[in-house]
């Protein structure tokens, strides 16, 4: 893929942008990030209004620790394509990381009104809910989540988790359970099933 796409690198500007946006990507998968930040630059210079580079360009700024300078991009891509999932995703990370959890939330919402059955978009606003202690609401989005995801042992013993916090332990068991149904080797299920038991 990295050799096809470097014979398009002489093509006019649209074309080499795209080329270069995907090169970016693909580095960045690798985690090769000096190469990712080159091709994300040449994407970006070629066409300042792709919102694909601009995204690819905020990913390798993030990785290397800068969020602010991460949001900039991920805002700027938004404003060349309001409907740019990538970059609303990142840009809700992002202030997750700076600790502006009111603004990931508003970021998390606006997704979750685009892709209405999206378990990623479900799960960080059950973990923003969760940040911002309030666990009813955290407890909501987690059983829309299992509504997408139904066998995914990680969100049920969370159910389970914040059931037990709420003092319900009827349900609390019943989500463990589950839980260890579908991944029967984690300790922590197992150890609140026995001391359940117990009681």
């Amino acid at each position: 893929a990295l050799e096809t796409l470097k014979m398009f690198e002489k093509k006019d500007s649209r074309v080499k942008s795209a080329a270069a946006t995907n090169l970016s990507f693909l580095y960045y998968l690798e985690n090769e990030l000096a190469q990712a930040t080159n091709y994300a630059d040449l994407a970006v210079n070629s066409d300042r209004y792709n919102p694909a580079a601009l995204t690819n360009k905020g990913n390798t700024v993030f990785a290397n620790g800068d969020f602010e300078k991460a949001a900039e991009f991920y805002k700027e891509a938004l404003r060349n394509d309001s409907s740019c999932t990538e970059a609303l995703y990142n840009l809700g990370l992002t202030y997750k990381k700076l600790n502006r959890i009111d603004e990931a939330l508003d970021c998390f919402l606006k997704l979750h009104a685009i892709l209405r059955n999206s378990a990623q978009v479900l799960h960080q606003i059950a973990n923003i809910y969760e940040i911002m202690e309030d666990p009813s609401q955290a407890i909501e989005w987690l059983l829309q989540l299992i509504s997408v995801v139904p066998t995914d042992p990680h969100v049920l013993s969370k159910l389970g988790k914040l059931y037990d916090n709420e003092g319900d332990k009827s349900q609390a068991f019943h989500y463990y359970y589950e839980s260890y149904r579908y991944f029967p080797s984690n300790i922590e299920v197992i150890e609140w099933l026995g001391a359940y038991y117990i009681d």
